[in-house]
């Protein structure tokens, strides 16, 4: 019974690691079908950042900006059952880095040698973290 229950536990875990990103992603698509338009705030739940994007774009950042970004699936910072929850730390995070981004974006970007020239370079998720959910700290 006991290596039974070992299997059982083993197949659980393998399941939460082959989390389908893709198929995740045209699924909510669906979901939202009529309302790409739409600010994101009117067609999801829970948003706090991203008022005003469309939620179509708003479904491309997450799989992109972020989860690319970071190296993660939706999973890293959502729960699949209830996409609006607040129960992972990372999608909390997730949030002060995008304060901080705009912040870097905004308000320190400029360079005043250089008052004459646009900065070439937006901050994003990718400019720190190479694919991994750590921030690139040293070269290699």
């Amino acid at each position: 019974m006991l290596r039974f229950s070992w299997i059982l536990l083993a197949a659980a875990a393998f399941a939460a690691d082959t989390f389908d990103q893709q198929a995740a992603v045209a699924e909510l698509r669906k979901k939202i079908a009529g309302k790409e338009s739409l600010p994101a705030e009117q067609v999801f739940s829970n948003i706090q950042k991203m008022k005003g994007v469309p939620a179509q774009r708003l479904l491309g950042v997450m799989a992109i900006g972020y989860a690319k970004s970071l190296g993660v699936t939706c999973t890293h910072c959502h729960n699949p059952e209830d996409w609006s929850s607040d129960e992972k730390t990372p999608k909390k995070i997730a949030r002060e880095m995008s304060d901080m981004s705009r912040t870097l974006n905004e308000q320190l970007r400029g360079i005043a040698l250089l008052k004459d020239r646009t900065p070439p370079v937006t901050v994003n998720c990718t400019t720190c973290h190479r694919g991994a959910t750590k921030p690139a700290l040293n070269l290699p």
